[in-house]
């Protein structure tokens, strides 16, 4: 999993996450539910807050952009609409909003921000799929056996496959 979703008045924007323990380990927690948490604006660059639980840290030395997603003192969650130079463990970038439109998703400025946490769904749970006109039995989602698969997607010797006829 490489993203989440970062979710505050029903708007919606994904976080593409670093690779690192702390990650990891968000990933995990957020597997089993959604997080919500309470940030609060802090010296017009950043919403911040407790998450609750502690995390794995990596802190470097790092000067934070807008849209960075970080972890301080290894159970702060820290969302940036400015700059700031600290010791943080990376989590992430939101991206592709301009600034003035992230400081609006963020509420920039304001104070007891409901913030949701969460992984973002995956309706099929395929991530990856062969192709099923090479030899052997296919079934369909639903464990139908198939002799001749037409377009669509099967399941073959255990793996996910797509007929393409």
């Amino acid at each position: 999993m490489n993203t989440m979703n970062i979710t505050i008045d029903g708007q919606t924007q994904r976080v593409t996450l670093a690779d690192n323990a702390a990650t990891k380990a968000l990933v995990e927690r957020l597997q089993q539910a959604p997080v919500n948490v309470t940030l609060n604006s802090s010296g017009d660059f950043e919403i911040w807050g407790a998450l609750g639980f502690s995390l794995p840290t990596s802190n470097r030395q790092m000067t934070a952009q807008p849209g960075d997603v970080v972890l301080y003192n290894g159970s702060n969650i820290c969302l940036f609409y400015g700059t700031n130079a600290w010791s943080y463990t990376p989590l992430g970038k939101i991206e592709g909003l301009t600034g003035q439109a992230l400081c609006s998703f963020l509420k920039a400025g304001e104070s007891h921000i409901s913030v949701v946490l969460s992984l973002p769904p995956n309706e099929t749970g395929i991530h990856e799929a062969q192709d099923a006109d090479a030899e052997g039995v296919c079934h369909t989602l639903n464990g139908l056996r198939v002799t001749q698969p037409q377009r669509g997607l099967y399941v073959k010797n255990g793996k996910k496959v797509i007929a393409r006829r």
